[in-house]
């Protein structure tokens, strides 16, 4: 579906941008490929309109995407926070793309909080927080880069669409997609990739640098994954995945080593809903999937302090690895009726 933007707010962001400002675009921790996608994709559109823009991300980002354009001069506020705190003080316009509470950006949320010019959110998951002086939400659009690429368009720059911008946002696409395979995508969606390709793009190449290229590391760390630490409840139609720190550490994890991996539990035949937990910056991150109207998003708001889509949502926990787990589990039994497949 084609996000309609308010014609008040398009405008008045347009006239913002008639002028060369200096702008930070960030997004969330732990960014995805929608998340950096969406972000470079911006900033090269941005970056011909002869703007001085600069990606700021909340931490690392994985190093499948690191072939995209533009992404050897992100900066990543863990690793350089003096560089990003400058660039927030220099910046008049901030970007908020694929983040729908300020809580998304963890570390960074006192800088974003705190910076007095003009925000502006991009975004598609559900209820956003209000904390931008502009806020395109689309929750129906199936990617952050679905948004970006109707952004450009509306502005009246379709003709400025080049492959630096295209291949950004077709692997925002892919990814947050599923490779097309998720109910999110419309025939819209399509149509957006057809334009995107009429650029020249490599979409074969792209899918190759985003899933053909795993390090031997990474692909033993999937088979013990699926060897020895998936289990899987039957009566209520649910997998899980716990690993712990140390797990991670002896398989050299990286950032993104965990990225799709609770989608091989989902593939079970008869699974409708999945989980993959893992102990990470002190705390247990959860990763939830889930088929149909089974919706983990609520799951995850309601019992994890988390939020999402209806079949794809995050959540975290204060509590042990298997305390976590156990958490999980002990609640199933009250979820046992919506998770009858049929």
């Amino acid at each position: 579906m084609i996000p309609q933007f308010n014609p008040d707010d398009l405008l008045s962001v347009n006239q913002l941008l008639t002028e060369k400002r200096k702008i930070v675009i960030t997004t969330h921790h732990k960014p995805d490929g929608d998340a950096l996608g969406s972000s470079l994709g911006l900033k090269h559109y941005l970056d011909l309109k002869g703007h001085e823009v600069t990606v700021v991300t909340p931490s690392e980002y994985p190093d499948f995407l690191a072939w995209m354009k533009g992404s050897e001069e992100v900066i990543d506020y863990i690793k350089s926070t003096k560089l990003a705190n400058e660039a927030f003080a220099k910046a008049e316009i901030v970007f908020c793309l694929d983040f729908n509470d300020p809580k998304r950006v963890e570390r960074l949320q006192n800088l974003l909080n705190g910076f007095q010019g003009v925000k502006i959110l991009m975004d598609h998951h559900l209820d956003p927080v209000s904390f931008c002086n502009y806020t395109f939400s689309f929750p129906k659009s199936c990617a952050t880069s679905e948004i970006i690429f109707h952004f450009i368009v509306a502005c009246g720059d379709r003709n400025l669409l080049d492959q630096n911008i295209a291949s950004c946002l077709y692997a925002g696409l892919i990814t947050d997609t599923g490779s097309f395979r998720f109910d999110s995508v419309s025939a819209d969606t399509h149509e957006v990739v057809a334009q995107l390709l009429t650029t020249g793009i490599k979409h074969s190449l792209i899918h190759d640098y985003i899933y053909d290229s795993y390090s031997e590391a990474r692909l033993h760390f999937m088979g013990f994954c699926l060897k020895d630490k998936l289990v899987v409840h039957q009566e209520f139609h649910t997998a899980h995945i716990a690993v712990t720190r140390a797990e991670m550490d002896m398989y050299k994890h990286q950032a993104g080593d965990l990225e799709g991996i609770v989608n091989f539990a989902l593939s079970i035949k008869g699974i409708k809903m999945a989980a993959l937990f893992s102990e990470r910056d002190g705390i247990v991150k959860i990763s939830f999937r889930s088929k149909g109207n089974f919706s983990v998003k609520e799951l995850a708001e309601q019992n994890f302090e988390g939020g999402g889509h209806k079949n794809a949502a995050g959540g975290r926990s204060a509590l042990s690895l298997k305390d976590t787990v156990k958490k999980f589990d002990d609640l199933l039994p009250l979820y046992k009726n919506k998770l009858e497949v049929g």
